[in-house]
């Protein structure tokens, strides 16, 4: 008899023998299995954000090792079903899958509601020998135009509107750094150019959800760098944390009543 608690590539084996593998991520081990193609069920940006906060939750909490939490994170962001990322987390705390196991339609307001025309709030951005900050609550224009020397520039789009269906983010780097930070869904296309800098390519191209907005990133990096970073939006994380320490309190409550 099979014990399905071990995991398909063995089990951990201790301290001398090495990090713990990535769960088993066979179909039939899958929790939600009985509903017709649920494991087949593609997963969204989104989705696999909310397991990599899970996972680096457990990496701060010691319930993973550095080793674990890597080859974890490497198959979540290379998942493509539900059926690869529902056992990424079934061994850490909380009884809710990581990810639902069902699609439900966008909720009203959505997108939609976040592309409100007008001129955007801010326009430009500059530092030099300095810094600044565009986040939280703003409009960001068709055209963002910033520039740094010896300083540095956060764009954080999580929780903008946009005045369009389709923005542009034009940086201007020298020796100097701009980090941009994407929400789940948004499609970023990348097209600045480097010397002796670069321009971050690892989320240009990767498709966006229906009406979502299109976010261009353009210009010039010399002996600098602009970063783009897909985050789930703070209050997000604040959702699912507190759903997962709740989960995590019915648990042990479970476990003391038996």
């Amino acid at each position: 008899m099979t014990d399905e608690s071990v995991p398909e590539r063995g089990a951990a084996e201790g301290p001398q023998g090495g990090a713990s593998p990535v769960p088993d991520r066979r179909t039939s081990e899958v929790p939600g299995r009985d509903a017709p193609g649920v494991p087949d069920l593609r997963a969204s940006d989104a989705d696999r954000e909310r397991v990599a906060e899970v996972l680096r939750d457990a990496l701060a909490e010691g319930r993973l090792d550095m080793a674990e939490f890597e080859e974890r994170l490497d198959a979540t962001y290379k998942a493509r079903t539900y059926g690869e990322l529902t056992p990424l987390t079934r061994d850490l705390p909380g009884a809710t899958p990581a990810v639902p196991l069902t699609k439900e339609p966008a909720a009203d307001g959505g997108w939609a509601g976040r592309v409100v025309g007008g001129e955007g709030t801010s326009t430009w951005g500059v530092a030099v020998m300095s810094g600044f900050q565009r986040r939280g609550r703003w409009t960001v224009p068709r055209r963002f135009t910033c520039f740094t020397f010896w300083g540095g520039g956060e764009i954080d789009l999580r929780d903008a509107n946009f005045a369009d269906r389709e923005v542009e983010i034009n940086c201007v780097a020298i020796m100097g750094g701009v980090q941009i930070v994407v929400p789940p869904g948004v499609e970023v296309v990348v097209r600045g150019i480097g010397i002796m800098g670069g321009f971050d390519q690892r989320e240009s191209g990767i498709p966006g959800d229906p009406g979502a907005p299109r976010v261009v990133v353009s210009g010039f990096a010399f002996w600098g760098g602009v970063a783009v970073e897909r985050k789930l939006p703070r209050e997000e994380r604040r959702r699912l944390k507190e759903e997962r320490r709740r989960e995590l309190d019915r648990d042990r409550r479970r476990h003391w009543e038996h």
